[in-house]
């Protein structure tokens, strides 16, 4: 079975899909609540300890790292602090699970499983691939039924409305890791 990360500090979402490529489980490691490095990658060890025992994991994807500072979106301390916990992330997988760890480009991920991001769309990017995810996750063949966790606003004018949650979009990121890494294996 392959395990697909997307690793963040604030949540990780992560896949695991069988050797048919069909989805198995899906979730999310909330790290928000843990402080500094080293106790966010204790919580995705044990995470990681957890899902062995539930799954025969032989191979692990992950969303490569960052490679280049772009105005606007994060800052250089953030990409910093992102590939430093990404290299912990993907050494815990190689030295827990004892399986070899691939890296992979987010666009080319997409690309190869044909998810098209509109750069004019006012849609922004996360919500196309959370779309891809729910909609044809399987090129135009809805494959599976994937239940974003979501929560009800307490507060505000949309109060009371349910609305899909933050890791939603971590738990896609993964998916599609995943389902690009069969691809480009073959």
């Amino acid at each position: 079975m392959l395990l697909s990360l997307d690793i963040s500090t604030s949540c990780t979402g992560w896949c695991v899909f069988d050797d048919d490529v069909r989805l198995r489980g899906y979730g999310h490691i909330n790290l928000s609540k843990h402080k500094g490095l080293y106790e966010k990658a204790s919580k995705v060890k044990t995470e990681l300890l957890n899902m062995i025992i539930r799954y025969d994991i032989q191979e692990v994807a992950v969303e490569e790292n960052l490679q280049a500072f772009r105005p606007g979106l994060s800052s250089a301390k953030t990409l910093m602090t992102l590939a430093q916990f990404n290299g912990v992330v993907r050494w815990l997988c190689h030295s827990e699970l004892g399986v070899p760890v691939y890296a992979h480009n987010v666009n080319s991920a997409r690309k190869n499983v044909g998810l098209k991001i509109d750069r004019k769309s006012t849609r922004k990017t996360k919500d196309q691939v959370m779309d891809w995810v729910s909609v044809s996750n399987n090129g135009n063949k809805k494959e599976v039924t994937i239940a974003w966790p979501t929560k009800i606003l307490k507060s505000g004018p949309n109060k009371g409305k349910l609305r899909t949650c933050a890791e939603a979009y971590d738990m896609a990121d993964a998916y599609v890791i995943g389902k690009a890494h069969f691809l480009m294996k073959t």
